[in-house]
């Protein structure tokens, strides 16, 4: 619509040129009035446009009324010696283009009938007289050729321009299914790439972010859109001698597979397992690949089966030879006790036998502590309330020595029994030495609160009883945290060490855990979870009581 009214146009200032400098070249009147029927028609048409998807001989009405509006024109400019009888083309173009090679030659053939037609008029009917000059006629002979040659002319255009339209749709096909299969293949692509557990970024050879998958969102909190564009190395947080992989090839150190410290932000450090590729494309080297993983927990883990192993073997050694010390240390403190009362004793060689008994006191409940630790042993299994556990442990710490003016003990339990079925001298112990624990965190005052919860069992998830023991005291520091639970790592003057791995090991046995939260001068948490699905539930139900 819009080429059509271009034309209409460009001949309707055509026209008024020549009225301008050529008056009487042609008649005008007419011609102007076939225009403004053009003009009506491209009306029509742009108003039936809607309708040509469901109506297509609508379109074929329109390309022969064009064809007809040419001919009118070419008559009024002399027929046969007019000079627009090239417009025939464009209705037979625009054919190709809609209606593929048929409707091109159909027009081709309407315009060579009417263009034939309209000649053989002028030498043999001879109609509105007037409008033609007969006497500007060409001979017969140069009109038949004139008359051949444009018919061969819309012939070979139509051909052209059918065959022109069929590739270019055609073309347009194959591209669009190459789009498709494209946006589909890329589509692929990414889904693979974000369901990947892994981080995956992409970068330059300078090693600026490209690409920056959904893991890789997920592991260090960044988003994609934050990542794209800065370096790998601020975005990783990698250390500056890893910087010295990018830049020129020449000089470049091994790429590396290296575990780094990353802070997150509001979720503290992590560790990530990073590894380092080169990016090859069919131009060679353009970037680098880079494939991480929060390995926090697993290096936890492996650090923590480390410790058992070498701790497996050290404690049986050691447990017998604990054992094999108490019996001379019973026989040593008994014999200074003897001899301390029958002995007569000076004040300072008193006080040496008492420092003598004190200490073998001392190493007496080490050796008890470790032998605990190293061979528990559960005595025996019954259904208690671990509420009241909780109360009589706070029942003994505000009679504890060690309990000042500063400190206060609160119990949090709630109103119905929470009934666990144990080793109650184990659970018991469980709760007392970590509550020891969190009193002697505070030296100054705190306050200390023992809690119990139980969740209950529902069908797809077992119930769980969680003891929490909180103070105020002075905390301890994120890289002491994996250590505490190992053996002669205590942090009080007074004590064996002992107590949180003694701790570690009875919940460990329960199939329990241990979780510990911490900060320096705020205070410490810590959640002891037991399954309530045990062995002891299922293997000894005639000694619930």
């Amino acid at each position: 619509m819009t080429g059509r009214a271009a034309v209409i146009t460009l001949l309707l200032g055509s026209a008024l040129l020549v009225r301008l400098k050529f008056p009487g070249a042609f008649p005008i009147d007419p011609f102007f009035v076939l225009i403004g029927i053009t003009y009506a028609l491209t009306a029509i048409y742009g108003f039936a446009l809607k309708y040509s998807e469901k109506y297509r001989w609508l379109v074929d009405v329109q390309l022969g009324c064009d064809a007809v509006i040419v001919s009118a024109i070419v008559y009024i400019t002399n027929g046969v010696s007019s000079y627009f009888s090239s417009l025939y083309t464009l209705p037979i173009i625009a054919a190709s283009t809609i209606q593929s090679r048929r409707g091109g030659m159909m027009v081709a053939v309407l315009s060579s009938l009417l263009y034939s037609g309209l000649v053989l008029a002028q030498y043999y009917g001879g109609f509105l007289p007037g409008v033609l000059d007969y006497t500007l006629l060409p001979p017969l002979r140069m009109a038949l050729f004139t008359v051949g040659l444009n018919v061969f002319g819309f012939l070979a255009v139509a051909l052209l321009s059918g065959y022109l339209a069929e590739s270019a749709r055609r073309a347009d096909e194959r591209l669009a299914a190459t789009s498709s299969q494209l946006a589909d293949l890329q589509a692929f692509s990414q889904h693979i790439i974000d369901s990947l557990m892994s981080g995956l970024a992409t970068t330059d050879m300078d090693g600026r972010v490209l690409t920056f998958n959904r893991a890789a969102e997920a592991i260090t909190g960044i988003t994609a859109g934050e990542a794209t564009g800065r370096s790998i190395v601020e975005v990783l947080q990698m250390p500056d001698a890893l910087a010295e992989i990018f830049g020129p090839r020449e000089g470049r150190p091994r790429l590396p597979r290296v575990e780094i410290a990353f802070t997150r932000t509001g979720y503290g450090t992590i560790e990530l397992g990073l590894s380092t590729a080169l990016l090859y494309t069919p131009r060679g080297e353009t970037g680098f690949l880079f494939t991480f993983q929060d390995v926090t927990e697993s290096r936890k883990v492996e650090r923590e089966a480390r410790v058992q192993q070498r701790l497996a073997a050290v404690g049986e050694m050691a447990a017998g030879i604990a054992h094999e010390i108490r019996n001379p240390l019973a026989s040593m403190s008994g014999s200074i006790q003897i001899l301390r009362q029958e002995l007569p004793l000076t004040e300072e060689q008193s006080q040496l036998m008492d420092i003598v008994l004190r200490e073998s006191d001392r190493l007496n409940e080490t050796i008890r502590s470790f032998l605990s630790y190293a061979r528990p042993q559960r005595l025996s299994t019954s259904r208690m309330d671990v509420r009241q556990i909780a109360t009589d442990t706070a029942t003994l710490l505000q009679n504890n020595a060690e309990l000042i003016d500063g400190h206060q003990i609160e119990v949090n339990v709630p109103s119905d029994p929470v009934w666990y079925v144990a080793d109650p001298h184990q659970i018991r112990q469980v709760v007392w030495n970590l509550a020891t624990n969190g009193l002697r965190a505070m030296p100054n005052g705190g306050r200390l609160r023992l809690s119990v919860s139980r969740r209950e069992q529902d069908e797809k998830t077992p119930g769980e009883m969680t003891i929490r023991v909180e103070d105020q005291g002075v905390g301890i520091a994120p890289e002491e945290l994996d250590g505490i639970f190992q053996p002669f790592r205590g942090a009080f003057e007074r004590g064996t060490g002992l107590g949180l791995a003694i701790v570690h090991r009875i919940v460990s046995d329960y199939g329990g855990e241990v979780h510990v939260t911490s900060a320096r001068g705020v205070g410490t948490t810590v959640d002891v979870t037991l399954p309530l699905t045990t062995p002891e539930t299922n293997d000894a139900p005639a000694m619930l009581n």
